[in-house]
């Protein structure tokens, strides 16, 4: 008789350690796992566990600088606060639920409370090595992927008090990882914009910020384009940056105990609906959200005592509370902004003044659309989206996870996808090979319109930019978008590049918090195919093809693909899948959006001319050089 699979015996039920535990199920701990390209993948979070730990030192008063080290796959972290008690060291990075946090009083309003980061890198490495040094003392351990190879006995040491950590992520878990440095750059930004005076080294450059949230507002903003100076407002355990500049949309940085909050939370929403009150109280007007809203830049941080995050990865919020019997989070923020903003609007006449013009300016620009929007509306629900264009998936960024398989609602709301694709052939290979749970196809007919310059009416008037913006569900905002994972998919070749370029303009003329918020992506397919009797190798550029027929030896045959079209589903699968390729669409916080919309798609200018020419040059004499060498 035939054994029965699916039976459910006493051998069904397994107990995992700790390391075990997170291995198996990496997404609990620290989100997706990715392979660098976004700012939230795994690496990241990595790196951030081990820097939250000394943040928690510096916030306490030790310790006032961290030098961190990235070489290659190799990060070195080390802080000057108290160090970890030596006879604690082993236990601190490989014993969950081991910590001083829980003791509210030595880390009261720290960002980890649950005893788990600091073992989460440890067990999703290759190699990893602390080291705490404690009053002349140093205690020493070595790990791999969370097991325990070498305990160091205590020694003596001329070592400043801290704690030393190396780690080398596990290639196994973060495939093909690499460490981008303008994610780095930002992430440390943050930091410091957050911790004023503390002070950043790294790789031998240094970040301090003498202005906290100021800083960042002027790092993130083009001071030509604000309509009013920047409004800084500090008090006990909250901090706020507002202003408003001439971008649709809104952006607003929000962080708890020093962690960017990149999902929000209750502390954002709170933000935004005592900035809409306190606006309509002073200028006694009942002004729409919307209008107040509209073109807002902010940053907002508050300190909580044990913040309760909805997961592991502490992107939102969820606590309702600064503290246990202390203001909801909603009267804490809406109490500190109805005195400290009115007060100085009141103060400030001509900054309340443009803020005013702003308002009825975003006022008069909505009426303006009105009746286009119910019109493009309209059209949207007879072209029947979801039929024609849009080939949806079952699970969506916006989607509430509820009940007991909440984190894993939450991990394929990340993954959820929407490749943006041209042309038959293309979106059928795509539709056929997609995972449908989590990754839709919405695929476009010709190239879309070059809208530099143009206002917000063409979204609704053009009609492939209005069925687009439905299918995103961007029309309100980002509140509403469905996919966290905006891929352009087009071919690799000149029409392709273009139509990339147009829609990189749409997004950064209309909707530029798609770009800032790391949900643009361009998708990466393969040029070549490489391949003998045994073996197939996908090749993204020329060095990657040289290199597998090298590999490859004798004459293995060579398909070159000209488009999207021409790679067959099952391929296509390959390249969508866990090992997709997908390089983020990133502005710098410095960048300046318009500036950079006209160098590349407005009138011929001189300049870019003679960019175009100096780069081919360049890249003619690299393919000579390439060739010359094979």
């Amino acid at each position: 008789m035939a054994p029965n699979l699916f039976e459910y015996t006493e051998e069904s039920v397994k107990t995992l350690d700790w390391r075990e535990h997170i291995r198996v199920r990496p997404g609990m701990y620290i989100g997706k796992l990715g392979d660098g390209s976004s700012a939230d993948d795994g690496i990241y979070v990595l790196l951030k566990e081990v820097i939250d730990n000394c943040i928690d030192e510096y916030t306490m008063g030790y310790g006032k600088e961290i030098d961190v080290s990235i070489e290659k796959k190799t990060v070195m972290v080390r802080d000057y606060g108290r160090g970890i008690p030596l006879g604690k060291v082993v236990d601190a990075v490989s014993k969950i639920n081991t910590g001083a946090k829980y003791d509210s009083k030595a880390f009261q309003k720290s960002v980890g409370l649950n005893g788990v980061g600091s073992k989460a890198v440890n067990a999703l490495s290759d190699y990893f090595k602390v080291s705490a040094f404690r009053e002349g003392k140093e205690k020493t351990a070595e790990f791999e992927k969370g097991i325990l190879k070498k305990e160091y006995r205590e020694s003596k040491t001329a070592e400043e008090n801290g704690t030393l950590i190396t780690f080398i992520p596990d290639e196994s878990v973060f495939k093909n990882f690499h460490f981008n440095i303008d994610h780095l750059d930002n992430q440390f930004w943050n930091y410091c914009y957050l911790n004023a005076g503390l002070v950043i080294n790294c790789n031998g450059k240094k970040y301090l910020s003498k202005n906290g949230l100021l800083d960042l507002l002027r790092r993130r903003t083009n001071e030509d384009e604000l309509e009013y100076p920047i409004i800084h407002l500090k008090g006990h355990d909250i901090e706020i940056a507002t202003t408003h500049n001439n971008d649709y949309g809104e952006e607003i940085f929000s962080f708890v105990n020093g962690q960017f909050t990149t999902q929000g939370g209750t502390h954002q929403q709170a933000f935004r609906e005592a900035f809409v009150k306190v606006v309509r109280d002073f200028y006694k007007k009942d002004y729409d959200t919307a209008d107040i809203r509209q073109s807002m830049v902010a940053a907002v941080s508050v300190r909580v005592v044990e913040p309760v995050f909805e997961s592991q990865t502490k992107t939102k919020l969820g606590s309702q509370y600064t503290e246990e019997g202390g203001p909801t989070m909603k009267n804490f923020i809406y109490d500190f902004l109805a005195k400290e903003l009115d007060d100085y609007l009141h103060k400030n006449h001509s900054t309340a003044e443009a803020l005013k013009k702003r308002i009825e300016q975003s006022e008069k620009e909505r009426k303006d659309l009105a009746g286009i929007k119910k019109l493009a509306n309209e059209r949207a629900k007879k072209a029947n989206l979801h039929n024609k264009k849009l080939r949806d998936c079952r699970f969506h960024y916006n989607d509430e996870p509820t009940g007991k398989d909440k984190e894993a609602i939450l991990e394929r709301q990340k993954e959820s996808t929407i490749f943006i694709t041209e042309g038959d052939s293309a979106s059928g290979s795509i539709t056929k090979a997609r995972n449908v749970e989590t990754q839709a196809v919405f695929s476009l007919r010709g190239k879309p319109l070059n809208c530099f310059g143009l206002t917000k009416k063409v979204v609704y008037e053009n009609e492939e930019f209005n069925l687009l913006q439905h299918a995103l569900n961007i029309e309100d905002g980002l509140e509403g978008l469905r996919y966290n994972n905006i891929v352009i998919a087009t071919d690799a070749d000149v029409d392709g590049m273009h139509i990339r370029l147009l829609l990189m303009t749409f997004f950064l003329q209309f909707f530029p918090d798609l770009v800032k918020n790391s949900h643009v992506y361009i998708l990466e397919t393969p040029l070549f195919r490489v391949r003998n009797k045994h073996e197939t190798i996908y090749c993204y550029d020329e060095s990657e093809k040289q290199a597998a027929i090298r590999k490859l030896g004798a004459k293995p045959e060579i398909t070159r693909f000209k488009g999207l079209g021409e790679i067959s589903p099952d391929e296509f699968a390959r390249f969508i899948g866990a090992d997709m390729r997908k390089e983020p669409v990133m502005i710098m916080p410095e960048t300046h959006i318009q500036h950079i919309l006209e160098y590349y798609m407005g009138k011929n200018t001189q300049e870019r001319q003679e960019f175009i020419i100096d780069n081919l040059k360049v890249e003619i004499d690299l393919a000579e050089d390439s060739i010359s060498k094979n």
